[in-house]
């Protein structure tokens, strides 16, 4: 499996905010509109990543991608894992400890593994991942930094950068700073967090996204994800 195909879409699930008598119709919403993947991670879980990429798998067949929050979400039953090194920040932990400690995990899992520079950038209150990760975000006007960042990623080797506005960002990644990084890398780019409306995807495509991750939006709004989907698949035409 190629991950990420140009222009699709990923829809993500939290094990905490995902019960099993909702799951089914979200699944089955997402095969509906045919969601590229389903993204299976959290900040911060209480309930277990691992038995919700089983149950994703028993009752769909989007292909599972792993977003670890931290070691305790680690499973080698997605399809494929996002290797993250949260580049933004200078925790060491989260640029390279976590990743010593997970290399024995997941040795015999290599072909699965997506090398990940995590970007996080800050577009209005403090997030959950920011919290967590005891780090902070780059600010969202200062496309500058987040360019330099990417590229620095890159030359490092890691095969995709995900730009992050985090759970309940008050708004999406800039149009502006991620045509900014679009322009200056070549690997494949990502973009996520606080998104709410189709016309926001729409130019997030325009913007050189080739992955578009949805979270709390659809929880909030199901017809989000149709329109996601819309605008996706608009995307992929005028790319033809």
């Amino acid at each position: 499996m190629k991950f990420p195909e140009k222009n699709s879409l990923a829809l993500l699930l939290d094990p905490d905010k995902t019960h099993d008598d909702e799951l089914e119709n979200i699944l089955d919403l997402a095969e509906r509109h045919r969601v590229d993947y389903i993204m299976a991670g959290g900040s911060i879980t209480f309930r277990s990543t691992g038995n919700l990429i089983s149950s994703v798998k028993e009752k769909c067949s989007i292909p599972v991608v792993l977003f670890p929050g931290s070691l305790l979400q680690l499973s080698r039953n997605a399809d494929r894992i996002l290797l993250l090194s949260l580049i933004s920040g200078r925790n060491p932990e989260l640029l390279i400890g976590n990743h010593v400690i997970a290399a024995p995990y997941l040795k015999s899992q290599k072909e699965k593994l997506v090398s990940t520079g995590y970007i996080l950038i800050g577009c209005g209150s403090k997030t959950s991942v920011e919290y967590i990760s005891q780090t902070e975000a780059i600010p969202f006007n200062k496309p500058d930094i987040a360019v330099a960042t990417a590229m620095a990623g890159e030359m490092l080797g890691l095969s995709m950068i995900y730009l992050e506005a985090g759970s309940g960002a008050r708004s999406t990644v800039p149009v502006p700073l991620i045509r900014a990084v679009r322009e200056n890398i070549s690997v494949p780019l990502a973009v996520g967090g606080g998104i709410r409306s189709g016309g926001e995807i729409t130019d997030i495509y325009r913007s050189g996204a080739d992955l578009i991750v949805l979270g709390n939006g659809c929880e909030k709004d199901p017809d989000l994800l149709a329109e996601a989907c819309a605008a996706r698949d608009q995307a992929r035409e005028l790319s033809e």
